[in-house]
């Protein structure tokens, strides 16, 4: 079974940036859609940004301009790249592989002043 395991998560102030990255246990990027979900307190999980086999990438209106979805297959790694965060943000970041629907445990992200 496809372990992913996601990182990067912290504590930010308004405008702020973070990374988070998203590893795979095996080289399953290059063959599957991958995609960046964040859950905040009392919300629905929300699709944010998904990434295609040919690195297409799509994003919620929320975050266009702001964050940015990439992929490493050499290393089996995604990333989010957040750029001019705000206090919104805040949210549980889990990682998806739409193939075999796997799941990270999630990295929390805070916006905070």
């Amino acid at each position: 079974q496809v372990q992913l395991v996601e990182s990067g998560g912290g504590l930010v102030q308004p405008g702020g940036s973070l990374r988070l990255s998203c590893a795979a246990s095996t080289s399953i990027f290059r063959f599957s859609v991958m995609g960046w979900y964040r859950q905040a307190p009392g919300k629905q999980r929300e699709l944010v940004a998904v990434i295609g086999r040919d690195d297409s990438t799509s994003y919620v209106d929320s975050v266009k301009g702001r964050f940015t979805i990439s992929r490493d297959n050499a290393k089996n790694t995604m990333y989010l790249q957040m750029n001019s965060l705000k206090l919104e943000d805040t949210a549980v970041y889990y990682c998806r592989d739409f193939q075999g629907d796997n799941w990270g445990q999630g990295t929390q992200v805070t916006v905070s002043s």
